[in-house]
């Protein structure tokens, strides 16, 4: 009697053990499966978004804005980006021009025009914002007849940081 019942509390051993093995290989399985699906999901989402984006109606801009440094670059082009619709906008600090590409379908130029002007700087088709003009910091203050859109001539900057 007594080996019977050291030979049944092995095989509950082993049971025991077996049964964590496929426990956990099941578990293992499920987290591989999961997150195979999660990436073929992911997957899908990027090449339907990247075909959206094909698809949009985008319109390329150049226009003059008046600055002077880098700070009035990251300024500008903020205030261009604020603007639904605007999908890139890069403003030159020697050329004091933007290009800006966006997506016609939701904004037009001057609503572009418009943004730039409310953060203090002088457009060609709008005059910056006169409070927001005096609150930029000394350097980003500009001559408010500087020229706009250069064809690239560089210009001296050694008066004031950028």
């Amino acid at each position: 009697m007594n080996f019977s019942k050291k030979n049944h509390e092995h095989k509950n051993k082993n049971v025991i053990k077996v049964s964590k093995k496929v426990i956990l290989s099941i578990a293992v399985l499920t987290a591989l499966a999961l997150t195979s699906c999660k990436n073929e999901t992911k997957k899908e989402t990027e090449t339907a978004t990247t075909e959206v984006s094909n698809e949009m109606a985008m319109t390329d801009l150049s226009f003059g804005v008046r600055g002077n440094c880098g700070m009035c670059k990251k300024t500008i082009e903020k205030a261009a980006n604020s603007v639904e619709g605007v999908a890139s906008a890069n403003w030159d600090v020697d050329k004091k021009k933007i290009d800006v590409s966006f997506d016609d379908t939701k904004t037009d130029a001057m609503a572009i025009h418009n943004a730039i002007a409310e953060s203090g700087y002088d457009t060609e088709k709008v005059q910056g914002d006169e409070q927001a003009y005096k609150n930029l910091a000394g350097c980003c203050q500009y001559d408010h007849s500087m020229e706009m859109k250069r064809s690239g001539e560089a210009e001296d900057h050694s008066n004031h940081d950028h």
